[in-house]
């Protein structure tokens, strides 16, 4: 984009240069007085000032329509990507959600485990203790 912009103000440039530089040296190996010679010069001078001021102003317009359009894309960009973001943040806390539920499922269970592993082996050494304590009595 950087390239078209600088080719079409060299040919702009050139363009006006060029017509410059031609209408110049065509008054000049005119035969005319000097009186008319200067008139035509103005002319054309006023000629050129006119045809780069449409040049400017179209310039200008297709400058700020390449801005607007610059921003145009920018906002969509932005707004489709805080969709996506949207999306994978509402996709992260469902998994993290989902892995609370299975480690607290496993907690549970583990704590459930480790309670009734906890009352057979209790139950084991009262039962020791118990016959223990008979057949030391008898």
């Amino acid at each position: 984009m950087a390239d078209e912009n600088g080719l079409g103000k060299g040919l702009i440039v050139g363009f006006l240069a060029g017509g410059i530089v031609g209408s110049i040296i065509a008054l000049l190996y005119a035969p005319k007085t000097g009186k008319e010679l200067r008139g035509d010069i103005r002319e054309r001078t006023d000629e050129f000032i006119e045809d780069a001021e449409t040049y400017i102003n179209s310039a200008k317009t297709k400058a700020n329509e390449m801005i607007n359009d610059g921003k145009k894309k920018s906002e969509k960009l932005i707004s489709e990507a805080k969709v996506k973001v949207d999306a994978l943040l509402k996709e992260a806390e469902d998994i993290l959600d989902e892995a609370k539920g299975k480690a607290t499922v496993a907690v549970e269970s583990g704590k459930d485990k480790i309670t009734k592993e906890g009352d057979k082996l209790k139950s084991a050494i009262k039962a020791g203790v118990d016959t223990y304590k008979s057949e030391k009595e008898a």
